[in-house]
């Protein structure tokens, strides 16, 4: 295999760069909005001790807060944007930094609010409402910062809290820069005697590779380079877990869990029932691991072998340009209108394609009201390309109807539900491809494939959640751990997770190190509960048509965050109140393991 040298983010084609223009036609605009959004924080700090006076009063904070949200939102997105095209970029890194000590500002110029909202009386509070007709607009948001009564501190308490977010995001940026930047992992040697280049972009493409060694070699190169910086990035992680656990206790809640579970009212319950439908189902995946082990012919199956393919792959190279029409047929079952707006973001500037020099690994998206969603990928030309593309496209349509229905009070939809429609389209495409599949070899590649979709996504991701439920509740206890005891806790759930059937190589126990979620508390679970959802919508939509589309879009794309999120799921059709839909979602896997032969 020979090395595959990184492009120069200005080596890069222009059509398969995303448009920040179409955000701040140049970097002095932008500088123009930042001094915007400072005016605005200001303006709204001035109401500082007034909103108990009238129901004007109130509607008029809410609209300032409204407007300061719209600016701030563009000035964030672009900041980080541009840093992410190549993260070594001084300039765009200083503007990062900047969007996010304008973001502390205008936090901390709301942060009142909440305590004054809940110090007036709940009568004269009711009163308002019926004074200011346009005051109704805001009765959800209302209501949720009721909700939320005995986490809010004073007014003054508030405030520091809200300075000190800056600080408290120290942990993450430390990791992203070491990760992003710094980290460098050391070139391989293939069969024929070629230097390999690592990098975050690629290893996935590694772990499929048909050369074991190779895998082999990339996995350890890999994992050896994290270990060397194990004592650090321990430090850093360790840190983040404090800072999380510091909010928790302050703001009174029980858990960092509970803590972040409340922002979307979610019951601790779904996260448990998460982990105990995957438990009760493991078995299956050892099944699935045995299967492996004996189609690969190993006597000892390694981690570095879990994401070869079992199944030669005859049409393993997908260009960009295939992969977008591929998923456009895929999606047809969504209507005209899903499929125009696919095409609009496929044509006019929404994605940044291709990996180069120093930009940021993985793949997301990401809107600010007001103007299109931005997707980032780091194209690869496979399957696993194209199936990225699909997700990211979901989530970026989600983003594209949210704010289409809703205004910019309600138009972010929140975390649990953030990966359904990004898994919906997966799923479509993955049904897509089986159904024209009429090569017996091909068709059991895809269902590989989808056996392994189920494998990172619903048992993958509840470990990582499990991983997070332990070492939160492990800093709680003791108030610290050391890189040790969390190698040991990431070891330990690899070998319950995989079966006996997997050796379970000491490289593994640092794979925790370079997963970025984990910065982001209790994120990952809703991977596997919107999986879940997402199987359960993608069924629907095929089976029923056009009713169950109109019932997805109007329900659930369009609804922003004007419902609790499980209330617009079960609008929608799917009650993740219930442990059902996780459970049919690990059947279908079954169903598939059988149809591979397992």
């Amino acid at each position: 295999m020979a090395e595959k040298k990184l492009r120069r983010r200005s080596e890069i084609p222009g059509e398969y760069k995303w448009k920040l223009t179409d955000l701040f036609a140049s970097d002095e605009q932008w500088e123009e909005e930042v001094q915007k959004v400072r005016r605005l924080a200001k303006e709204l700090s001035a109401l500082k001790g007034t909103l108990k006076e009238s129901a004007a009063v109130l509607l008029a904070f809410f609209k300032k807060q409204d407007e300061l949200s719209f600016h701030l939102s563009r000035v964030y997105v672009y900041a980080n944007e541009s840093w992410h095209q190549d993260m070594a970029d001084a300039k765009y890194q200083g503007y990062a930094a900047k969007a996010d000590s304008v973001r502390v500002e205008a936090a901390s110029a709301a942060s009142f609010a909440e305590p004054e909202i809940l110090a007036i009386p709940r009568e004269r509070l009711d009163s308002f409402f019926g004074e200011e007709p346009e005051l109704s607009h805001y009765r959800r948001a209302v209501d949720v910062i009721l909700r939320e009564r005995e986490h809010t501190l004073s007014p003054a308490e508030e405030a520091i809290l809200a300075e000190a977010k800056e600080l408290a995001a120290g942990p993450e940026h430390i990791f992203s820069m070491f990760n992003n930047a710094d980290l460098k992992f050391p070139a391989v040697t293939d069969a024929e005697g070629n230097q390999v280049t690592v990098t975050h972009g690629n290893f996935i493409r590694f772990m499929h590779d048909s050369d074991r060694q190779l895998r082999r070699k990339v996995f350890e190169a890999v994992y050896h380079t994290y270990e060397r910086f194990g004592n650090t990035v321990a430090a850093t992680f360790v840190s983040n877990l404090k800072q999380e656990h510091f909010y928790a206790k302050l703001r009174k809640y029980p858990s960092v869990r509970a803590m972040h579970l409340s922002a979307g009212n979610i019951p601790e319950s779904v996260y448990d029932s998460l982990v105990t439908a995957v438990h009760n189902h493991l078995p299956a995946l050892h099944r699935y691991m045995s299967l492996r082990k004996k189609i690969l012919g190993v006597d000892e199956l390694h981690m570095y072998d879990l994401y070869v393919p079992l199944v030669e792959d005859s049409d393993s190279v997908i260009p960009y340009e295939k992969a977008k029409e591929t998923v456009a047929h895929a999606l047809a079952p969504m209507g005209e209108e899903y499929v125009s707006i696919l095409k609009e973001g496929f044509e006019n500037g929404w994605i940044d394609v291709c990996e180069n020099e120093n930009k940021r690994s993985g793949a997301y998206s990401w809107a600010a009201y007001g103007t299109h969603p931005y997707v980032l990928l780091n194209q690869q030309d496979d399957l696993e390309s194209m199936f990225t593309l699909a997700h990211e496209m979901g989530h970026a349509i989600h983003s594209y109807y949210s704010n289409k229905n809703q205004s910019v009070t309600y138009a972010d939809y929140l975390i649990f539900v953030a990966e359904v429609a990004s898994t919906c389209n997966e799923s479509l495409l993955g049904h897509y491809l089986l159904e024209k599949e009429t090569d017996e070899t091909r068709r059991r590649f895809l269902l590989n494939h989808s056996l392994e979709a189920f494998r990172t996504t619903l048992f993958r991701q509840t470990m990582f959640a499990e991983f997070e439920m332990i070492v939160h509740g492990r800093v709680a206890e003791s108030g610290t751990l050391t890189m040790q005891e969390l190698n040991r806790i990431y070891h330990d759930l690899n070998v319950l997770y995989y079966g006996p059937d997997v050796v379970v190589d000491e490289e593994i126990d640092s794979e925790w190190m370079r997963i970025p979620h984990f910065y982001n508390a209790f994120y990952v679970y809703q991977y596997a509960t919107g999986y879940s959802a997402a199987v359960a919508f993608s069924k629907k939509i095929l089976e029923e048509g056009a009713p169950a589309v109109k019932r997805y879009m109007n329900n659930f794309l369009c609804g922003g965050c004007s419902k609790d999120p499980i209330e617009l799921l079960a609008a929608a059709g799917v009650d993740m109140g219930t442990q059902k839909p996780v459970e049919d979602a690990l059947l279908v896997f079954e169903h598939y393991l059988e149809q591979f032969g397992g």
